[in-house]
């Protein structure tokens, strides 16, 4: 990774693979975020962010188009301006020109490459792993004790991967919750770790009464 983005990595970025058994992906992915009070709130990013997070899918997702056309099968996602990539290039050469490419679009500041060297998932694979992400999102909307927006959910090839801006209470909760879902083979966790002071902060003010 370019050593730019090595220096503005944050600090509390955790990508670690667990450890559980998982399955998904989708083709090239721009993200469809819905700028709405409540939604901006709940997921932890101002909504300027979440403006610059669906800029930046929708710019490398175009760039990455022009490069590679149908020959890999990449998806793009962006959450407060750290971006994982996923999916399928046919080589090394191709791994590094994404990464390349992403790095140049305005406002990234850090690149998680999760890019696999294989041939193209297919349709097939990639609607089962729509499903378990569709599952696993649902699994969290469940969960009374989180809040299921401050998490981005993608599915790739068997592993589900975690975005957002939680505490170590909410990693670990989650964390057990999707791995006991079905179809999920694997949990990996890109996720900035915030403090419980600092999420309190982060929680909208009460609605005045009337």
């Amino acid at each position: 990774m370019n050593s730019i983005f090595r220096r503005a990595s944050l600090s509390a970025l955790v990508v670690a693979g667990a450890l559980w058994p998982l399955a998904g992906c989708a083709p090239l992915i721009v993200g469809g975020v819905a700028v709405m009070g409540g939604m901006v709130a709940s997921d932890r990013r101002t909504p300027g962010t979440v403006v610059e997070d669906e800029g930046i899918e929708i710019k490398a997702a175009s760039r990455i188009r022009d490069s590679l056309f149908e020959r890999a099968h990449v998806n793009v996602t962006s959450y407060n301006r750290q971006v994982l990539l996923t999916g399928e290039v046919p080589s090394a050469q191709d791994k590094q020109l994404v990464e390349k490419i992403v790095a140049g679009v305005e406002n990234v500041r850090n690149i998680v490459n999760e890019l696999e060297v294989l041939g193209n998932s297919t349709l097939t694979q990639r609607s089962s792993d729509s499903l378990v992400t569709g599952r696993a999102k649902a699994a969290l909307v469940d969960a009374s004790d989180l809040y299921a927006n401050a998490f981005k959910i993608i599915t790739e090839r068997g592993t589900t991967y975690m975005m957002g801006r939680v505490t170590q209470r909410e990693a670990k909760r989650a964390t057990d919750i999707i791995s006991g879902t079905s179809g999920v083979q694997r949990v990996v966790r890109v996720l900035e770790i915030i403090s419980e002071d600092e999420l309190i902060r982060l929680q909208p003010p009460p609605a005045a009464k009337k």
